[in-house]
């Protein structure tokens, strides 16, 4: 190992230090997962109870309904994501006008910075039940009957996806976009020259050139298909007891089940299960990467 590659492991050390205090210490508390623990006598005195943290999640009636919404939910934001944050980069890769596209980057990413809590009270002002926009439309414009959005669950996924897109779609975008702006421009030239439209283009060059980025996201938001956006699920349906059949995820139940016990073993065990379960996707997802892209796409 040359001096130079010291130099830059030494700059690295702050990060690493940072990483291992915050990131690898915690996992010490993972032990909590199986053990009975009692406050007043702490981590290491606290009885071990094997499993039983686990069987809180395990047999209980709910764990398949919300096990499939955290799937369902997830699954459309891993595949439906990159799919429109990379339409939307490559139409900002296309316009010329340097104003423009500062204007359409700062609309995208924007609704990234507000939290669930202010989205929320935004949402209300829709679909309001009395006085909300929604159902003004369908009374007053449409002829419809009002609709009770805030008890009506079969309307709720296709809601909470079109926001949590909102809401996350700008932020892709600005990575997708910083990604063809690494794209050599004489390849579209050759294209160019040798008969390619603007169409071909994007298929022939920009969408092959993207791929690794695409893969990495898509594998990394598979690691996390397990945990739920606590905020989309807890704040934008207010709560709402009749919507539970479709906005209940894994992270919403075991904060109801720990407000309801206060046993903090139960939520680490939970927590626990969504880590496992996601490292074996991440894992998987990168071996078939490796696999299809000959190591190219893969994460690692």
């Amino acid at each position: 190992m040359n001096k130079r590659n010291w130099g830059l492991l030494w700059l690295c050390m702050p990060a690493l230090l940072i990483i291992f205090i915050f990131n690898y210490l915690p996992m010490g508390g993972l032990i909590l997962a199986f053990k009975n623990y009692k406050p007043m006598m702490g981590f290491i005195g606290s009885p071990w109870s094997g499993l039983d943290n686990f069987e809180f999640f395990v047999r209980s009636p709910l764990i398949w309904k919300v096990t499939r919404n955290t799937l369902l939910y997830n699954g459309a934001f891993i595949f439906l994501t990159p799919v429109i944050a990379v339409t939307l980069a490559i139409i900002l890769n296309e316009i010329g006008k340097r104003f423009f596209i500062k204007f359409y980057q700062t609309v995208f990413f924007l609704p990234y910075f507000l939290s669930w809590v202010v989205v929320s009270i935004m949402l209300y002002t829709f679909l309001n039940s009395e006085n909300g926009l929604m159902n003004q439309l369908l009374v007053k414009v449409m002829g419809k009957e009002a609709v009770s959005w805030y008890t009506s669950p079969e309307y709720w996924p296709f809601i909470l996806v079109f926001m949590g897109l909102w809401k996350q779609v700008g932020y892709n975008t600005v990575i997708y976009y910083a990604g063809l702006m690494g794209i050599d421009g004489a390849m579209y030239e050759a294209a160019s020259i040798d008969g390619a439209g603007r169409i071909q283009q994007v298929f022939r060059i920009t969408i092959p050139m993207l791929a690794p980025i695409i893969v990495v996201m898509m594998i990394l938001g598979l690691g996390r298909i397990f945990f739920a956006d606590f905020g989309l699920h807890f704040q934008l349906p207010l709560q709402s007891g009749p919507l539970l059949p479709t906005t209940d995820v894994i992270n919403y139940f075991t904060y109801r089940a720990l407000i309801e016990v206060r046993d903090i073993g139960m939520g680490t065990a939970i927590g626990l299960y969504q880590s496992v379960m996601g490292l074996f996707l991440v894992l998987g997802s990168n071996w078939a990467a490796r696999r299809i892209g000959d190591g190219e796409n893969s994460l690692f």
